[in-house]
């Protein structure tokens, strides 16, 4: 296994002037899973492909451990990438596709068996050997591209959002086996999606990009409870953090419906207050003053949806068991939140200043 090392990458798409990598610089770490997340367009798919040698950066460098590979085509990389269409041979069967680029390479016969035997236990594969891809269902594909990748014990994986063509109960499934994939085989890792659920639960370090940019690097936990601008703040999270523009007055942040106490003092008067709908709860003594239009009932919890004051900032609270049940279908809710659970944001920059 390796680290990568990326430094300086800049591209933009001949004759359209679009800039999609402004200059990314990022580490990854040796044996770690990096989940690389971001809207449509934000230039991880782009980055991805850096990596695997398919595009070829303006300027920069990529290191694969001790080696710069930025020029070096995909095939003298040391890596395997699995794509969301799964990618495999149809005329082969499990076994075949498995062996495939293990042949190429010229690898001896025994070896490949013995690789073979080894990987498929661990996707359980080993009672679909001998069926053709069409016998499968979209996870055991997904696990056959999985396998094909790990059998040739690559320097690097790449993984280009897997799960994307996976209904959500598959998503789970084999979201878990690639976690617990990783952990056997403590291997380099670089994953690409943009389902912040697979995002959070699979990585060991967080990447969130933006405008080809990185907005955010970090412990998933971390990236998500101190986000450094209002846009990863807003990415991460289900239901989204509520934003209310404000003012300060002393260590009060005020809005239509809003008066809040903050984690301590700020130079700037006006600012943007990010709360998050799981940090706030039912209060007399409010601090925030819901007037709410819809319940959403979901069972383990509720989404309740209104407004600040009479004509505030729209805003969701996600209340938990019985809490959401207790309310009337129309009216008002007090809310509280405690000054740690408080965002605070630069209104002209969107950069955290808490």
């Amino acid at each position: 296994m390796a680290a990568v090392s990326i430094r300086q990458i800049k591209k933009t798409y001949p004759g359209t002037g679009l800039t999609i990598l402004k200059g990314i610089d990022l580490t990854i770490p040796d044996g770690s899973l990096t989940v690389l997340v971001g809207p449509s367009g934000c230039g991880k798919s782009t980055l991805l492909r850096t990596l695997a040698g398919l595009e070829k950066p303006d300027s920069g460098e990529v290191r694969i451990g001790d080696r710069d590979v930025t020029t070096l085509e995909p095939r003298d990389r040391d890596i395997a990438m699995v794509f969301q269409s799964y990618a495999l041979y149809p005329h082969l069967t499990v076994r075949e596709n498995l062996a495939f680029g293990l042949k190429l390479r010229g690898t001896p016969q025994a070896d490949i068996d013995a690789r073979i035997a080894e990987v498929a236990p661990q996707l359980k594969l080993d009672e679909l050997l001998e069926r053709l891809p069409r016998a499968l269902s979209g996870g055991q594909r997904q696990r056959v591209a999985m396998g094909r990748a790990i059998v040739r014990r690559p320097s690097l994986f790449l993984f280009d959002e897997p799960l994307s063509n996976l209904d959500a109960a598959l998503r789970g499934e084999v979201r878990v086996e690639i976690r617990r994939l990783h952990e056997k085989l403590g291997a380099t890792m670089v994953y690409v999606t943009h389902d912040q659920v697979e995002a959070m639960t699979l990585a060991d370090q967080l990447v969130v990009l933006n405008g080809g940019v990185i907005e955010q690097a970090g412990p998933p936990l971390e990236v998500y409870g101190k986000p450094k601008t209002r846009f990863v703040a807003s990415f991460l999270g289900m239901p989204p953090m509520n934003f209310i523009d404000a003012t300060i007055e002393g260590r009060v942040a005020r809005a239509p419906g809003l008066s809040v106490q903050l984690p301590k003092s700020f130079d700037v008067r006006d600012v943007t207050i990010g709360i998050r709908p799981q940090d706030v709860r039912p209060n007399e003594e409010a601090a925030l003053d819901l007037r709410f239009e819809l319940v959403e009932g979901l069972g383990f919890e509720s989404h309740v949806h209104g407004r600040l004051g009479d004509d505030g900032a729209p805003f969701i609270a996600r209340l938990e068991g019985d809490e959401g049940r207790k309310i009337p279908k129309w009216g008002k809710l007090g809310l509280s939140v405690s000054p740690t659970d408080v965002h605070v944001f630069d209104r002209a920059t969107g950069r955290a200043l808490s």
